[in-house]
């Protein structure tokens, strides 16, 4: 075992507790770091897996909340831009890519925070757009949430409505983006400590679900992710120059 394979396991564990709790969350806290220390195309796919991974390991227990007929313009969506998304991935230049994901992930977080709310995003169209710019973004960058997140702000969903429906949202999508670009690279006992740290964190975050407070829990969330992405867009900059 090395070091980075131990702090790649880390980083998980403490996204898939986030992901758990909030619903969202795994790829905007962990795709900055995992960039960083494995590459941008191997860092977004590895989020990818645990992404599937883990929505698959919380679905289980709400499954029946979900509700199939709003969420299928949604997935619908983004399985027509996923491949656009797998494409940029692998063929843009690395500094451009990581001052790219260092850009979404910033405006998404900031987008969030304040809580925007966006007419547009209204009805059923307004779902397709947001599954397609989330389809394109989780394939590209590793953060599909947010769109997401901003689409069941604007139709009024509590957060109990939406962690079923973005559990569901994320099993699909992000297999859909595995399939696209493939899984990462990494040793067996790589994968075995990740799917360790997946485990561990699914299961403290299902301990706290109900014991942490939404709006700091999400308050934390970020802000650790505005300082990812911050540090991501930096790093990118700095190889451009």
């Amino acid at each position: 075992m090395t070091w980075p394979d131990a702090v790649v396991a880390g980083v998980l564990v403490i996204g898939a507790v986030v992901q758990r709790v909030a619903g969202i969350g795994l790829g905007l806290l962990c795709v900055p770091p995992l960039v960083l220390l494995l590459g941008p195309v191997e860092g977004v796919s590895l989020s990818n897996v645990a992404s599937a991974a883990l929505s698959l390991f919380g679905l289980g227990a709400v499954w029946r909340e979900v509700r199939l007929q709003v969420m299928v313009p949604l997935v619908a969506a983004a399985g027509v831009t996923v491949p656009a998304g797998a494409w940029v991935a692998h063929r843009l230049p690395e500094p451009l890519l990581l001052s790219g994901m260092g850009a979404v992930v910033t405006g998404a977080v900031l987008l969030v925070m304040r809580g925007v709310r966006l007419p547009g995003l209204n009805g059923t169209g307004g779902a397709m757009a947001a599954g397609a710019a989330s389809g394109f973004m989780n394939s590209s960058a590793g953060v599909g949430g947010p769109a997401i997140s901003l689409w069941a702000l604007n139709a009024g969903w509590t957060a109990r409505q939406f962690v079923p429906n973005a559990l569901f949202y994320g099993v699909v999508v992000n297999a859909l983006s595995v399939a696209a670009k493939g899984p990462p690279t990494l040793s067996g006992t790589a994968w075995g400590l990740i799917a360790a740290g997946i485990v561990a964190g699914g299961l403290i975050g299902r301990i706290f679900a109900d014991r942490i407070p939404e709006r700091p829990a999400r308050r934390l969330l970020l802000l650790l992710a505005l300082t990812g992405g911050v540090a991501t867009l930096a790093k990118g900059l700095a190889g451009l120059v």
